[in-house]
């Protein structure tokens, strides 16, 4: 009984922290089932070879922030394309975080809603992947401020596609994943931003698959 009042008052303060029941839904225990299901040697070599081609046309970023890392599986690949880059990251998931942070120096991990992130500097690289499919559409506008004021020179925006906005059951719930044209209306906001390369990759791949991904690498110019 007190275990069960326990577990009530603990989602009831996550639902009052946060500003959408998104954030809650991966802040709590499926953001942390999500991590059982996302990790081992065969995701970072499809990491390794998606990432390879998506920054074909960057410049060796010398330092990289992901908003929405989970436990870094896409840090780990970036690292080993990049020895020496430094990476910050963004998550929301508290059990993530404690992984994270034994990844990555403790300071550069920041324990956030990507909604509650304000960018204390700008990154070579910004990479999103896999998050705002996930994101409250009313909140997108405020996400891609957020991305764009921590972009040095690169962003890389990895999201499923969809030419107009649409939503879509994910794993039984509803209200928790949007695809729509992310890369396009960022576009649209910020004309110093420049589509530089885009691919996709097919989830039947039959080495390196990835999850019906669509990527997009844009360059901020002066």
């Amino acid at each position: 009984m007190i275990d069960s009042i326990s577990t009530k008052w603990r989602c009831k303060y996550m639902v009052n922290q946060f500003k959408t029941e998104q954030e809650s839904f991966w802040a709590g225990e499926f953001g942390t089932e999500y991590i059982r299901r996302n990790q081992g040697a065969e995701l970072l070599a499809s990491n390794l070879v998606f990432f390879s081609q998506a920054l074909r046309s960057a410049h060796k970023p010398r330092d990289c922030i992901e908003f929405g890392a989970n436990i870094g599986m896409n840090l780990k690949a970036l690292r080993l394309l990049y020895p020496q880059q430094e990476q910050f990251a963004i998550e929301i998931n508290e059990t993530a975080v404690a992984e994270l942070r034994t990844l990555l120096p403790p300071e550069n991990v920041f324990h956030a809603s990507v909604l509650d992130y304000s960018a204390v500097q700008q990154y070579d690289l910004v990479l999103v992947k896999g998050v705002l499919i996930h994101i409250n559409p009313d909140y997108l506008p405020q996400v891609y401020d957020a991305l764009y004021r921590a972009t040095g020179r690169y962003l890389l925006i990895c999201e499923y596609y969809n030419p107009s906005p649409v939503q879509v059951p994910y794993r039984g719930h509803s209200g928790r994943l949007f695809k729509r044209d992310f890369c396009g209306e960022i576009l649209e906001r910020y004309p110093d931003l420049k589509l530089t390369d885009y691919g996709f990759v097919y989830h039947r791949d039959p080495n390196y698959p990835q999850d019906d991904i669509t990527w997009f690498l844009l360059e901020k110019r002066g």
